[in-house]
């Protein structure tokens, strides 16, 4: 199956394009005091940028979302993208700030099986805005929601015809609601017959000059979150992925065995549409890891698996997709499987490219670039952390093994990155002849703990009838000569969908970088 697309190769670059980018420290959003315990609840364990870049949604275990907005394009108007046409640089870098947040999922018990669901947000996706509103899918481990945040005036009534002198606390005229004497239900005194008029509340025959109707004036705006739909009681395991489709009116949800598919409109009733759940669940040798939509082709999807391997499909071939259209796994190298092997070899995050063109995958030791039209291996490979490669060991026994990084792409599809250990994120240029692989530290100073890696001359992708390996980095210390710390993981991240930039989750803190 041939796919249209930019082609993986580019025009030779400029030597401003194959240098390493210097990063720089933007933002931090809930920063730590040296000391502060981090509550559960409040670690970031979803992030994403909108497409437009400038909104941003980030979700955590206390099943909150919250929504950051970008400030700095406001001064350039509507002519932002109109500059960066014309490679106009920008004097400020990117900046956001907080814009709301809301509860989008609760702590749910399930009386069927007994068993607790997490409030935490695993993914968000934005939707198309529509009306000035924005839109966008949050979901746990069972349930996805619906949710339109829109801004809403708020209403008073003014111009009243109260008379200052005789109104009370609450606003009502003190001369029919603080009267003594005794009322009946409708409000008429006992006192005085109905029919007898009252020169206190009577009005003159020639009326009230001054008597007129209210106005009602909207002075401000709050943000309101409204959630619009809930699509539950679809998946027996629990959800990993979800992915809107370029047709902005269906998503996928992925659980370990299945992929449905779901219109937006409709969340009483979705469509099964891969299902690897063998008759015998002892059969089982591997699950689902993740799912995605391909970015411009509606019919087309890819989800990756817990044995390595990427599968493309067609939902134009049939309404049940078992069987693939293609299907990308890197060959076993004779001699080289251990214990650990299907451990680390599992994926545990997939992102196409803008361009549709390439996918990148990320399993537990390495980054992975594939090109969608060749299926006999990876294009390239980046080591992310090669140094844990002896401490596989001690790694299965704390658990760390199982940890489940994210990957992103630039928007122009010439870098990668993804998070480490001791909050550490590596990126990588993936460009023809770039030797790009920087190490950071998600902190104010990027650069105070990078570890810098040879640079050897990479072979053009042309020219590669396999793969490119590059970013091996040995040592078991920093630059600093501190040991590699294996509780603080960077697994979060998310990078600008037009310009170099990247916020990160470590911890309960956002960082925010550009370059």
């Amino acid at each position: 199956m041939n796919v249209g697309g930019e082609g993986l190769l580019a025009p030779a670059r400029s030597a401003a394009d194959l240098s390493p980018l210097e990063w720089k420290f933007s933002q931090v959003f809930g920063e730590r005091t040296a000391g502060e315990e981090v509550q559960e609840v409040d670690i970031i364990s979803a992030i994403e940028f909108d497409r437009t870049g400038d909104h941003l949604a980030t979700g955590d275990r206390g099943g909150r979302v919250v929504l950051f907005e970008r400030t700095d394009t406001k001064d350039h108007g509507g002519h932002r993208r109109d500059l960066e046409r014309m490679d106009y640089s920008m004097s400020r870098h990117p900046e956001f700030r907080y814009k709301t947040e809301f509860q989008s999922h609760e702590p749910e018990f399930d009386y069927l099986k007994s068993l607790e669901i997490e409030e935490k947000i695993n993914k968000i996706r934005w939707c198309q805005t529509a009306n000035g509103a924005l839109f966008l899918l949050s979901t746990n481990d069972k349930t996805i929601k619906f949710w339109k945040i829109q801004e809403k005036k708020v209403k008073k009534v003014c111009e009243m015809n109260v008379d200052a002198s005789k109104s009370v606390e609450n606003g009502a005229v003190g001369s029919l609601s603080a009267s003594s004497k005794p009322s009946l239900a409708n409000g008429v005194c006992k006192e005085r017959p109905i029919s007898s008029p009252s020169n206190e509340n009577s009005i003159p025959s020639g009326g009230l000059p001054s008597l007129h109707l209210p106005v009602v004036t909207s002075h401000e705006t709050s943000l309101m979150a409204r959630c619009r739909r809930v699509y539950a009681h679809a998946h027996d395991y629990h959800i990993n992925s979800i992915s809107n489709n370029s047709d902005g009116e269906t998503f996928i949800s992925a659980d370990d065995l299945r992929i449905n598919l779901w219109n937006l409109e409709i969340s009483n009733q979705s469509f099964n549409i891969v299902d690897v759940k063998p008759t015998n669940m002892e059969d089982l040798t591997e699950v689902i890891t993740s799912a995605e939509f391909h970015p411009t082709h509606c019919n087309m999807l890819a989800y990756s698996s817990s044995r390595g391997s990427i599968r493309l499909i067609d939902l134009r071939q049939s309404a049940l997709c078992d069987t693939h259209s293609k299907l990308f796994e890197e060959r076993e190298v004779p001699g080289s499987r251990s214990f650990f092997t299907e451990i680390i070899a599992s994926i545990s995050d997939i992102k196409f490219a803008k361009n549709g063109r390439q996918v990148l995958s990320r399993d537990y030791m390495t980054l992975k670039l594939w090109d969608i039209n060749m299926d006999s291996g990876p294009v390239a490979t980046f080591q992310v952390h090669e140094y844990l490669r002896p401490k596989l060991c001690d790694l299965y026994e704390n658990d760390s093994i199982f940890d489940k990084f994210e990957c992103c792409l630039s928007g122009d599809g010439r870098r990668v990155a993804t998070g480490s250990y001791s909050n550490q994120f590596r990126v990588f240029g993936c460009s023809e002849g770039s030797t790009e692989a920087t190490t950071l530290e998600a902190s104010k100073n990027p650069m105070r703990r990078q570890v810098q890696t040879p640079s050897r001359p990479s072979r053009s992708l042309g020219n590669l009838p396999r793969v490119l390996r590059r970013g091996a980095d040995n040592s078991g210390a920093d630059a600093n000569g501190n040991s590699f710390d294996f509780t603080t993981k960077l697994l979060h991240l998310a990078w600008h969908p037009t310009e170099n930039s990247l916020a990160c989750a470590a911890s309960n803190s956002l960082y925010m970088y550009y370059a």
